[in-house]
């Protein structure tokens, strides 16, 4: 059969941090977690990884969810109604990977803005802005996304936040931050969660990515902006009953696989680095966990490279005709790193 792997061994799959499982500790945590029904309100665990995000964030109340999709799309429409417009960059997921949800499910149309790395300036935000007229849309909320995933896991800095905040209030625009990585944006900056979420009315985490729950999201904001969250949670069917299994994974994540995330970073940067020993491969900048690299057109195609991988049992995402991408997370290990780097120079033709 074509483009399987070869042998039976272990795989070293970098298409996403989402393909983590859990680990032994975290299914212990799981599987003692006290439950209740999270409709009432009463499952303990649920309610303890609310209030954990609410304080993480420095925002008074935050909400459980199903995905990272869900947490970002509850946020639009709870900060939105039809007719509305969003102002993010092209390459945010919520344009690109939410399947049109801003449209459908809120009735909003989109306001792309250019820049480099996934980034805009408070400048952009301003000349996106819709006038007051019976024509146009309502220029309603901006959206940001930290860290930034086609940008390459890039990270925005406080002050470059804090400059698109400004302008965003000035001109009378909601803020959501897209955390679904925050964390790795956290630690490979210095900066404190409640610094970046300052400057937002709502934020999102990802539990799911690279800290290692195998489900789950929260969103957050104030108390009036959470109860009609938790209205729009139920009618996008991501209300739960006994959850806190769940939940549970997220606060062993939080408490066990934020710290070790400097290593997917590091891991990150070695291949990028080895990458780049071939002029033939040109790699894109890299400060978190995210590689995205391109391959001249003679050096061969990325479909091409992607199966040469997968027989080599190693996984990696094409993306385009040139274009690969490679995530770390909490399996990969530097030897996993060396031999799909190894893999990759050795296929380039000399």
């Amino acid at each position: 059969m074509p483009n399987q792997p070869e042998s039976d061994g272990p795989i070293i799959d970098l298409r996403s941090d989402t393909v983590t499982q859990p680990t032994d500790a975290m299914r212990e945590a799981m599987m003692s977690a006290p439950l209740g029904d999270d409709i009432f309100s009463d499952d303990p665990t649920v309610n303890a990884l609310q209030d954990r995000v609410a304080d993480l964030f420095g925002m008074e109340a935050a909400l459980f969810v199903p995905s990272g999709t869900m947490a970002n799309q509850i946020a639009i429409r709870s900060h939105t109604e039809p007719g509305d417009e969003i102002i993010c960059h092209h390459l945010s997921h919520i344009y690109l990977y939410e399947a049109g949800a801003p449209a459908a499910i809120s009735g909003c149309s989109m306001r792309l803005l250019d820049g480099d790395r996934g980034m805009f300036t408070s400048d952009d935000v301003r000349a996106a802005l819709r006038p007051v007229d019976q024509h146009f849309p309502i220029s309603r909320l901006c959206v940001i996304e930290n860290t930034q995933n086609r940008g390459g896991g890039s990270v925005w800095s406080e002050s470059q936040i804090a400059d698109v905040s400004r302008t965003a209030r000035e001109l009378g625009l909601k803020m959501h931050l897209d955390g679904a990585r925050i964390m790795n944006a956290c630690v490979a900056s210095g900066t404190n969660v409640k610094d970046y979420a300052k400057h937002f009315d709502s934020a999102t985490i990802c539990f799911s990515k690279g800290l290692g729950a195998p489900v789950g999201s929260a969103v957050a904001g104030d108390m009036t902006f959470i109860d009609r969250a938790r209205r729009f949670r139920k009618m996008f069917g991501g209300a739960m009953r006994q959850s806190g299994i769940l939940a549970a994974a997220a606060n062993h994540a939080l408490d066990h696989h934020v710290d070790r995330l400097k290593v997917d970073h590091e891991n990150a940067a070695t291949l990028a680095r080895r990458l780049s020993e071939n002029p033939r491969i040109k790699v894109d900048p890299c400060e978190t966990n995210i590689v995205y690299f391109d391959l001249e057109e003679n050096a061969g195609t990325a479909p091409e490279m992607e199966a040469k991988l997968l027989r080599n049992n190693v996984r990696m995402l094409a993306l385009g005709p040139q274009r690969l991408r490679a995530v770390t997370h909490l399996h990969i290990t530097r030897d996993d790193i060396e031999r799909a780097a190894a893999i990759i120079l050795e296929s380039i033709p000399k």
